[in-house]
């Protein structure tokens, strides 16, 4: 009987020194945790990149139109197709993009819709809120006359390639901007039938 005992004990003194199959042990054990940090950050990264080209979307929009006195529905398409392009290499598919002129009410400092064009239109007249700074103001505090701007508002929907980190179903990111026009006091849309009140 002692010699079994001490045949396991030289047999276990074996398998405490014996290292052979560490090395695989814990490649196995750690190559899952990797794979999931490498797919995540390549999710994440993928992500932040399109949510700056979402920014830079709603900032052409805006920017485009303020540069113009007046705008035509194929003038509009132009813009929305340049400002597609800024997604490459991402898909444009998921962009949904709309282009509004807000005039700002002497009377009582809400910015209504003048007009509104793309993939969610507002509807004329509505109101809109916006940042306070945006509103200009005399000594007195009183709003300013003749106040327009152009607002846009773009959403994306981003879907991971792997869905290891994020959800398949993907994130809607979304910016807005506002651009005050330059050439003229408002962008007037005839399409709209609308004129610029005063």
């Amino acid at each position: 009987m002692s010699s079994v005992w001490s045949h396991i004990k030289t047999l276990a003194a074996e398998a405490l020194h014996d290292s052979r199959g560490v090395a695989a042990t814990e490649f196995a054990m750690i190559v899952p945790l990797m794979l999931v940090m490498f797919f995540g950050t390549v999710e994440v990264s993928s992500g932040v990149a399109v949510n700056r080209k979402v920014t830079l979307v709603a900032r052409t929009l805006s920017d485009l139109t303020s540069q113009s006195k007046g705008v035509a529905d194929t003038d509009l398409a132009n813009f929305f197709a340049a400002s597609n392009g800024i997604m490459w290499p991402y898909p444009s598919t998921p962009v949904k993009a709309t282009i509004s002129e807000l005039y700002i009410d002497p009377a009582t400092s809400k910015a209504r819709v003048q007009w509104s064009k793309g993939s969610t239109p507002r509807s004329a007249g509505s109101t809109v809120v916006i940042p306070t700074g945006l509103i200009g103001t005399d000594s007195s505090g009183n709003t300013l006359p003749n106040q327009y701007l152009i607002f846009s508002e773009v959403s994306y929907l981003y879907q991971p390639i792997t869905s290891y980190v994020m959800s398949k179903a993907g994130i809607t990111l979304s910016d807005s901007a506002y651009t005050r026009p330059r050439q003229s006091v408002c962008v007037f849309y005839p399409a709209s039938g609308t004129i610029c009140p005063t």
